[in-house]
C-alpha cells in the first residue's frame, strides 16, 4: 500500500473561535460602511451588537466540549481582584430587557449560602436571569426554548477571595400564558377547618404560618376573603392567643377554638364539620373544607375556577384517593383529606345533623382500618349512611402519599390544585411556599412548569435546574419514578394515578440537579430562586459509583417582572 498524505493544515477552521471573531470583526467595518448611508438605521446599535457577537465567539465554548468528560470539565475562577487595590465598588450592567442587571460576587451572599448548607470553601456558582414574556398561549408542560442555558464556562468561587464584577450574558427570554397573580385571588366562597397540636402550629420545621399566608392573603398583609377555622388540642388560652396573633397578623382572617383532648383525633376532624357549618359566617360560603396543617395550594384562582364548575346548592361531596392502591385497598374509596375535602354548604347540613350517630362508638370502630380509627372513613361512612350523595372525583387534587425523592412529581411539568405530605417525617420534603414565590412575577401558570434549553437543561420553574450531559431522549411526559410507595411497593401501585412511570435517572451519570431551597420576592419586583447541588447527593453518581461533580453547585435565577 502507498503511504497516504496528510490532510491539509486547517488554520483558518470555522471552529476556531478566534476565526469567527477575526470574521465577525471584519464584518463590522462592512456593516458600519453599507448603514453609514442609510438614514433608519442605528448604526452604533448594530455596530455594537456585532462586537458583542465577536466578543462572544472568543470566549464560549460549545457546552458539550466542557461537559465531555462528566460534569465540571470546564470549570474556571472568576477574574479576582487586585489585593493592593481597594474593593471595587459592582456598577449594574443593563440590558435591552429595561432592567438593572448585576453580575457581581456578593461574598456576604455566598458566604451565607455556604454556611446555611454546608458547602465547601469553593463550589460552582452560576446567575442567570430570566426574562418573562406573557402571551396568548396555553400553559405547556414544558416550552422548548433556543437560547443555552449555560452560555458561558461555569465559574468556581472561593469565599476567602473577592473578584471583579463581570458583564451579565442577556437574559434568557421565557414566555408563558396570561395567568392572574396570586396577589388578585379571590377564596371568598371557602371555609377551611383544620385540626392540629399547638406544639406543630409553634415548631419552625412543621408551622403553617408562611403556606397559609401564601393561599389565604394577597401577600401584602390582607386576607384575600378566604375564612380559616382553627382547632387546637389541648391548647391553652396564651397559645391559642398566640395563634390567632402570628396568624392575623399575616392577614389571615382565622378563628381559633380549642379542641377536645378527649375525643380521638378521628372525631376531632370529623368534628370541623359542624364547627364551620355553624359558624356565623358560613351563610357567605359555598364551600367548607377539611384539611390538614400541610395542605397546600397553589394555585388558588384555578382552584376557584375549578369549583365555579359545581354545584353548591346540592350536597356535594368532593376529593381525590390516594395516588397509592395499596392505600385505597386498605382505608376504602374515599376523599383523601390531606388533599383536602370540599363539602358544599347542603352537605355539610346532612353532616352536622347526624354528627351524633356518626361520632358513636360504633362508627369510630368501623372507622378503623387496622391503623386505628380514620376520620376519613368516618366522614365518608356519614355522608354514605345518610345521604344518596357519592364521591365526586378531583384528580388535580394530590395527596401525595410518596416516600424517598419526589423530584419525579414537581419535575413533571403538571398544575397541582393541592400538595401535600411535604413535610417530611416518614414523607417527602419539599418547600411549596419557596415554589410559589415565582408566580408573583410571571403568574399562577408557570409554578412548576418546565422549560428545556438548546444545551439540555430542564429548569422545572420553582423546583429544580436539572442538566441531562447525555441528552434528553427519554419521555418527557412521563413522570420520572424517582419515589416509592409505601410500605408495599409493588412497582404499579401509583399507576393508576401517573401512569406508568419512566426508569428513575439517579445513580446513571445521565442527570444531575440543582434542588430549590429558598426564594424571595426583590424590591424590584424580581424573583430571586436559590437551588443547592451538594457533591456528595448519592443521586448523582456514575454507574460506577463516582460521583458526577467532586464540588458542591449553587444556581441563582433571578425572574425579572412581566414587560
Amino acid at each position: 500500500m502507498g503511504a497516504s498524505m496528510p490532510g491539509p493544515h486547517r488554520c483558518f477552521s470555522m471552529r476556531n473561535p478566534f476565526a469567527k471573531a477575526l470574521v465577525l470583526t471584519l464584518g463590522i467595518f462592512f456593516v458600519g460602511a453599507l448603514l453609514l448611508q442609510s438614514d433608519t438605521v442605528d448604526v452604533r446599535t448594530a455596530i455594537a451588537n456585532t462586537a458583542t457577537s465577536a466578543k462572544e465567539a472568543m470566549s464560549q465554548r460549545p457546552l458539550s466540549s466542557f461537559h465531555r468528560g462528566g460534569w465540571g470539565d470546564g470549570l474556571r475562577n472568576p477574574v479576582e481582584q487586585d489585593g493592593n487595590q481597594p474593593t471595587v465598588t459592582p456598577t449594574p450592567s443593563y440590558s435591552n430587557y429595561s432592567h438593572a442587571m448585576t453580575c457581581d460576587y456578593d461574598m456576604g451572599r455566598l458566604k451565607k449560602w455556604q454556611k446555611k448548607y454546608r458547602l465547601g470553601d469553593k463550589f460552582e456558582y452560576t446567575k442567570r436571569y430570566i426574562q418573562v414574556v406573557q402571551r396568548d398561549i396555553p400553559r405547556k408542560s414544558i416550552t422548548k426554548l433556543p437560547q443555552m442555558f449555560s452560555p458561558q464556562q461555569i465559574k468556581v468561587v472561593d469565599v476567602n477571595k473577592q473578584y471583579r464584577p463581570e458583564t451579565c450574558p442577556d437574559p434568557m427570554v421565557v414566555p408563558v400564558s396570561r395567568s392572574p397573580f396570586p396577589s388578585t385571588a379571590n377564596a371568598s366562597d371557602f371555609m377551611f377547618g383544620v385540626s392540629t397540636s399547638y406544639k406543630r402550629f409553634s415548631d419552625p420545621k412543621t408551622s403553617p404560618v408562611n403556606e397559609w399566608t401564601y393561599w389565604l392573603t394577597d401577600g401584602k398583609g390582607n386576607s384575600n376573603g378566604g375564612k380559616m377555622l382553627l382547632m387546637l388540642v389541648d391548647a391553652s388560652t396564651s397559645e391559642m392567643q398566640d395563634a390567632s396573633d402570628q396568624l392575623r397578623g399575616a392577614g389571615i382572617d382565622v378563628d381559633v377554638y380549642r379542641s377536645d383532648p378527649s375525643l380521638v383525633m378521628a372525631v376531632r376532624y370529623l368534628t370541623l364539620v359542624p364547627t364551620m357549618y355553624n359558624h356565623p359566617e358560613r351563610k357567605n360560603k359555598k364551600w367548607l373544607v377539611t384539611c390538614d396543617d400541610d395542605t397546600f395550594f397553589p394555585s388558588f384562582h384555578a382552584l376557584a375556577e375549578r369549583f365555579n364548575q359545581y354545584d353548591h346548592e346540592r350536597p356535594m361531596y368532593i376529593g381525590t384517593l390516594s395516588e397509592d392502591v395499596n392505600n385505597i385497598a386498605r382505608h376504602g374509596s374515599q376523599a383523601f383529606g390531606g388533599a383536602g375535602v370540599f363539602l358544599s354548604v347542603p352537605m355539610a347540613k346532612i353532616v352536622t345533623e347526624k354528627y351524633n350517630r356518626c361520632k358513636s362508638d360504633e362508627k369510630v370502630q368501623e372507622s378503623n382500618s387496622g391503623w386505628g380509627p380514620q376520620g376519613d372513613i368516618l366522614l365518608r361512612k356519614c355522608i354514605y349512611e345518610n345521604s344518596k350523595t357519592k364521591l365526586t372525583l378531583l384528580h388535580d387534587l394530590w395527596q401525595l402519599d410518596l416516600y424517598g425523592d419526589p423530584s419525579g412529581f414537581y419535575e413533571s411539568g403538571i398544575k397541582p390544585l393541592s400538595l401535600h405530605h411535604y413535610r417530611g417525617g416518614s414523607w417527602h420534603v419539599a418547600h411549596p411556599w419557596h415554589y410559589t414565590k415565582v408566580a408573583h412575577v410571571c403568574g399562577e401558570d408557570c409554578t412548576m412548569q418546565r422549560f428545556q434549553t438548546a444545551d439540555n437543561f430542564i429548569i422545572a420553574n420553582g423546583f429544580s435546574v436539572a442538566f441531562y450531559p447525555q441528552g434528553i431522549d427519554f419521555d418527557v411526559d412521563q413522570f420520572e419514578r424517582t419515589f416509592a410507595a409505601a410500605p408495599d411497593d409493588k412497582g404499579w401501585n401509583l399507576d393508576f394515578m401517573f401512569g406508568p412511570q419512566r426508569d428513575s435517572l439517579h445513580r446513571t451519570g445521565r442527570k444531575i440537579s440543582w434542588d430549590l431551597q429558598e426564594s424571595t420576592v426583590e424590591d424590584d419586583g424580581s424573583v430571586s430562586q436559590i437551588y443547592v447541588r451538594k457533591h456528595d447527593d448519592w443521586r448523582w453518581n456514575n454507574p460506577d459509583g463516582s460521583p458526577m461533580s467532586n464540588i458542591d453547585g449553587v444556581v441563582e435565577l433571578v425572574w425579572l417582572p412581566i414587560r
